[in-house]
């Protein structure tokens, strides 16, 4: 039996989108999920995003598998990519569509809101510092500028979640990190248990910043968005930017702020890239 699709991509980190609607159960397995995001015998994608039925007053559940198989928390350009996703389904059944969602994901509400430019606005709600929320077993309550061996190099790290794990570095530039080769050796460290999302940060001004991602369960991407969040938060706790910047990443730019209210807000761009059906 076909299954429709719809890919989408924010910033490059493309998704395959899903209506799940009808079921409180994705449509595939992790297994078939791996094969669709297969870019030379599948569709091609960073993941599979799966729009189910609301929980406990929410719009909608979104869960994600990831080009291994594997299920992160949350992904901020894929509740992007989700809410126009959304959004279009909701333009072809009623002509009309909601300005703002309320989505349940595996790290909790997610608000995003279409914003009069297109562009659309998420409350990524408050990053969670404790070495414990991460998790991580560095020493310490919260992990902030801490030496950690990689490869036989120390590197300075700070440990952030946004839902999900990241350990941020800053460099000198990011361009000169081999990113294939370091990136595996961060997520599977022994000292993240659930292994990291890693960021490499080169700082170009205060309000400026250029990220370099390895992605948990996929590997090298052209965008994160919660690894973003995670990187100003770092810089922020490190002195090394304000409390909003752009972060350029391989894909394009986000603006992110940390709030007065102690929240993380994110604002990008969405696109529809096609659709389809595969068995």
């Amino acid at each position: 039996m076909a299954i429709e699709f719809t890919k989408y991509h924010g910033l490059g980190n493309d998704f395959i989108l899903i209506d799940n609607r009808a079921s409180t159960e994705p449509k595939l397995t992790p297994d078939q999920a791996i094969a669709w995001c297969d870019r030379h015998f599948g569709i091609g994608a960073d993941g599979v995003i799966f729009a189910l039925p609301g929980q406990d007053g929410t719009d909608y559940t979104m869960r994600i598998f990831n080009s291994d198989g594997s299920e992160p928390e949350m992904c901020g350009n894929g509740i992007r990519c989700m809410a126009r996703f959304l959004a279009d389904l909701e333009t072809a059944e009623t002509g009309k569509f909601q300005e703002k969602y309320r989505i349940q994901t595996l790290a909790g509400i997610i608000t995003p809101k279409f914003e009069s430019n297109g562009q659309i606005t998420v409350d990524m709600g408050e990053p969670r510092l404790l070495a414990s929320e991460i998790p991580t077993t560095l020493t310490g309550e919260k992990v902030i500028d801490q030496p950690l061996e990689v490869a036989g190099k120390s590197w300075n790290v700070t440990c952030v979640s946004m839902g999900n794990p990241h350990c941020i570095t800053f460099v000198d530039d990011v361009a000169a990190i081999e990113l294939e080769k370091i990136g595996p050796l961060f997520e599977h460290h022994p000292v993240f248990p659930q292994r990291t999302n890693t960021e490499f940060i080169e700082v170009v001004r205060s309000d400026y910043l250029k990220m370099r991602v390895w992605e948990r369960g996929a590997g090298i991407t052209l965008a994160c968005g919660t690894g973003a969040c995670a990187s100003l938060v770092a810089g922020v706790l490190n002195e090394k930017c304000d409390r909003r910047a752009t972060i350029e990443l391989p894909g394009g730019c986000l603006d992110i702020e940390w709030a007065a209210d102690g929240r993380i807000y994110m604002t990008g761009d969405a696109e529809k890239v096609f659709s389809g059906s595969r068995s």
